[in-house]
């Protein structure tokens, strides 16, 4: 368990070379309803070297890591566009992001943006807008975002709480699943009463 009561905490990010999305949640220890902690988006516009852009991730990245210790990044996967040099751009960021979790140890995993969207509404076209009305009713948020790559990051973070926390899954995240129940009853008797 980690500091302030929390099971475990995970970040989220929606990476981009003009605006990375960031959020990270808690799962409390005393109930399975997600929190969030911290949203907010690195705005990367005004900065035209591609190499500073990739140093400024790193470095807000490795921040929000030092000051909200999570446990596991969730992080977008790059998605198939016809535009080579976007897809290169957009797959810099997001490694340059996962570098920096994997410095600092801390396990990743990738979601397709249409698993996310799975995931929060069952539909796999979902609109942005959808998906942010969705995690309202499903989380404590306490702030509003206008920002859809902050919306998406929160997003990225839930989806990865629910693909790693149902009882078939384990709580983990890194492959420690139950082939069936009497399986995840054997290997987990502090969860079943």
């Amino acid at each position: 368990m980690t500091e302030s009561g929390f099971e475990r905490r995970i970040l989220g990010i929606d990476p981009g070379t003009n605006f990375l999305g960031y959020a990270v949640i808690a799962i409390p220890a005393d109930s399975k309803k997600p929190y969030l902690i911290v949203s907010g988006v690195v705005d990367l516009k005004k900065i035209t070297d591609p190499y500073l852009k990739l140093q400024k991730i790193f470095n807000r990245v490795l921040q929000v890591i030092e000051e909200y210790l999570p446990d596991e990044l969730a992080i977008e996967a790059p998605f198939y566009d016809k535009n080579a040099q976007s897809m290169l751009k957009l797959g810099r960021a997001q490694g340059v992001a996962m570098s920096a979790a994997l410095h600092r140890g801390i396990p990743v995993c990738e979601y397709a943006p249409r698993k996310v969207k799975m995931s929060i509404t069952g539909v796999g076209s979902a609109s942005k807008e959808q998906i942010g009305t969705l995690l309202r009713s499903y989380m404590t948020i306490h702030t509003t975002t206008e920002l859809l790559d902050e919306t998406d990051a929160i997003a990225i973070a839930y989806c990865h709480y629910l693909q790693t926390s149902t009882p078939l899954a384990g709580t983990s995240g890194h492959g420690s699943t139950s082939k069936s129940w009497s399986e995840f009853i054997k290997n987990n008797p502090n969860r079943v009463k």
